[in-house]
């Protein structure tokens, strides 16, 4: 089921650590799924990168350049993706960082496609957020949240925008086509 591509060569011990680092990181992060296409969880899961390197000793994988992540109608796009691992080897948290990271998923054919970008896009895999920093956005049928920081619960569902000083929290709506305006009589 899980179908990795990496643009490196390591040991076999350190590509199936990395593999399963990966195929760890997108099963949690992926809990997008329970809110996207049933189908998306089915998906085989393919990963690109320029280099990606795992240190024992911290149990963090890094996968720099280029970062691709696909799987069904998710993709994620960044300039590097971190991830944390437990003792375990199971993942605490992970970490697309971009100029900016990006991510697209369908959510279902009637809601269409939500999209997000932000200089770092963070998944804790522990709370169920996701976070959102630096010139975030996320958008879905015309509608969209902007702000320094979006956080996203993806148990509740309940979304939080933050603004700084510089930049404050900008909420657009599309128009609603299907209104009647009524004079007053």
């Amino acid at each position: 089921m899980l179908n990795t591509s990496l643009n490196l060569n390591t040991s076999p011990k350190l590509s199936t650590v990395l593999k399963s680092g990966v195929s760890i990181l997108l099963l949690a992060s992926l809990s997008f799924s329970a809110m996207a296409l049933p189908s998306d969880a089915n998906q085989s899961i393919r990963l690109l990168a320029d280099k990606a390197t795992f240190k024992q000793s911290t149990g963090i994988t890094r996968y720099s350049g280029n970062v691709s992540i696909t799987q069904g109608t998710l993709k994620i796009n960044a300039d590097s993706l971190t991830l944390k691992l437990s003792k375990s080897r199971s993942i605490n948290s992970a970490t697309a960082k971009g100029r900016p990271a990006r991510l697209e998923q369908v959510i279902s054919k009637s809601k269409g496609k939500v999209k997000g970008q932000a200089n770092s896009i963070e998944y804790n895999n522990l709370t169920g957020i996701i976070t959102l920093s630096g010139n975030a956005k996320l958008s879905q049928k015309g509608a969209s949240f902007s702000g320094n920081k979006i956080r996203y619960s993806l148990k509740a569902g309940d979304v939080e925008a933050l603004g700084s000083s510089k930049r404050r929290v900008e909420l657009v709506f599309p128009a609603n086509r299907n209104s009647k305006q009524l004079s007053i009589k």
